[in-house]
């Protein structure tokens, strides 16, 4: 089987995800946030989509101050990812674990992710869509 290389499309996507997930680490939602299309649509399980402003204050309350912030570890394996053009999609298995800085215990997530990227008029790609699967580990 030929080995491919990857294109700079693919190279600047999973370059766009580790700053995601290094932003994400430092609490740095601005960075996050210019990772995102103005139009970006996220979709979790029991919540109705929601886009870029209610991520922002989500995000924002999140970090609150000391006692109340959080941290988080996150581990990530693209599975899939396809570029067709413009467009760009992403198959990923994820862990998260959030800890809160108050001492409650920390919870611990994992599942995959289905994320939708655009190359937008500047040349960089940002996410458009993602539906993020998930769940509590037990």
């Amino acid at each position: 089987m030929q080995k491919t290389t990857p294109t700079d499309d693919e190279r600047a996507i999973r370059e766009l995800i580790e700053t995601w997930m290094t932003s994400t680490k430092a609490g740095d939602t601005q960075t996050v946030l210019d990772l995102m299309t103005d139009d970006v649509v996220f979709m979790v399980p029991g919540q109705k989509p929601f886009g870029k402003e209610a991520f922002r204050k989500t995000a924002e309350e999140m970090k609150g101050g000391e006692a109340s912030g959080v941290r988080f570890e996150d581990e990530s394996d693209i599975e899939e990812i396809k570029i067709f053009d413009n467009w760009a999609y992403t198959r990923t298995r994820l862990r998260v674990v959030t800890i809160p800085s108050d001492g409650s215990p920390a919870v611990h997530r994992s599942g995959y992710t289905l994320s939708i990227f655009r190359k937008e008029s500047d040349g960089g790609w940002r996410l458009a869509r993602d539906a993020n699967l998930l769940t509590v580990e037990k």
